[in-house]
């Protein structure tokens, strides 16, 4: 059987097993991280000039810079120390950020990565230097034993999300069905929301959002195993309501060979094409509150310490960078 058949075959079982439509944020969840059809597992090519994205530790080296004077401000005075990088790209962003950390007091230095192809190009891009891979944090901070400087860039966006859309009277989530062989949108009345501050807000009728939920899950997964240590978080969004409030059709796009596809085009190319929505950094300081973690208010990334050189300021403007903290760091002020 051809992949093409292989595909559909299983994109009908998937709707089958929905009884006949996929709530979007398992679709997108299949379509990325899916073993055999997922874009991370096996459809991505790359990420820079010849990839299908671009981030910004391959146009600018001031985020290293960045990140690093972070990583020296907020270590332990004494002893053995480690960062654990989530979500590490092609490992450009490590092996820059372990330059300009030197070899004094050098970290214990983590990688969490789920993609096998990204692995790959992690420790091709590393080669020669000293990490360890992990599945998941939970692992990654048992080898820490719990206490650990923690870092991730452009990573929430690509947790699978619900969509969204105000209704006259309540509101309805984005479904997919399979129609003449397509996929189609399809929107449901629900009363079923998930915990997002989102729904606090007035919206107008027709007003798109988009609700990272399944990182909330995963954030409960994991913390009650960090002692001690920051969270340091970088994406694209903003707080809410800003987050949404300037596009009213939402901020769900797909990403191939750095086309931006938007709408119903998004649905199509299974497997092959990145999908990603704007990050509501308001979520991810409520869900952590929950977890009893420290929070600070986001800032942008143009305003984070050592961000200079090339960077395209008003670009940076576009992202936000959110601390979290655990242990006697929760109770600092201090980003």
């Amino acid at each position: 059987m051809s992949d093409a058949a292989e595909r559909s075959a299983f994109l009908r079982a998937l709707c089958a097993e929905c009884g006949g439509a996929v709530r979007f944020d398992r679709w997108m969840k299949e379509a990325l991280y899916h073993p055999q059809f997922g874009y991370y597992a096996a459809g991505i090519r790359t990420i820079g000039g010849r990839g299908d994205f671009t981030t910004w530790p391959s146009m600018d080296g001031s985020l290293a810079e960045a990140i690093a004077h972070w990583l020296r401000k907020h270590r332990p005075p004494h002893g053995r120390w480690h960062v654990i990088e989530i979500g590490a790209g092609t490992g450009a962003l490590a092996r820059d950020v372990l330059r300009r950390l030197g070899w004094w007091r050098h970290p214990v230095y983590h990688i969490v990565e789920v993609s096998p192809r990204l692995r790959a190009l992690q420790q091709e891009s590393l080669a020669g230097r000293k990490v360890h891979w992990h599945e998941d944090p939970a692992a990654a901070l048992e080898a820490a034993n719990g206490e650990a400087l923690i870092y991730s860039n452009e990573l929430v966006d690509a947790f699978p999300c619900r969509a969204f859309r105000r209704a006259a009277a309540g509101w309805d989530e984005l479904h997919v069905v399979l129609r003449n062989g397509g996929a189609c949108e399809e929107w449901k009345s629900t009363q079923e929301l998930p915990d997002s501050v989102a729904f606090q807000h007035p919206w107008a009728q027709g007003q798109h959002i988009e609700v990272h939920e399944s990182f909330a899950g995963w954030l409960a997964g994991w913390t009650p195993q960090w002692k001690q240590g920051r969270l340091m978080i970088i994406d694209y969004g903003d707080t809410c309501p800003a987050v949404n409030a300037r596009r009213p059709s939402g901020t769900l796009r797909a990403y191939a060979f750095h086309q931006r596809i938007e709408g119903r085009g998004i649905l199509e190319g299974f497997g092959r094409r990145d999908l990603t929505a704007d990050v509501n950094f308001s979520d991810l300081l409520h869900w952590a509150e929950i977890q009893g973690l420290g929070t600070m208010p986001p800032v942008s990334l143009a305003e984070m310490p050592g961000i200079a050189g090339t960077l395209d300021r008003d670009a940076a403007g576009a992202f936000r960078v959110a601390v979290l903290s655990a242990g006697q760091a929760g109770k600092e002020t201090a980003p």
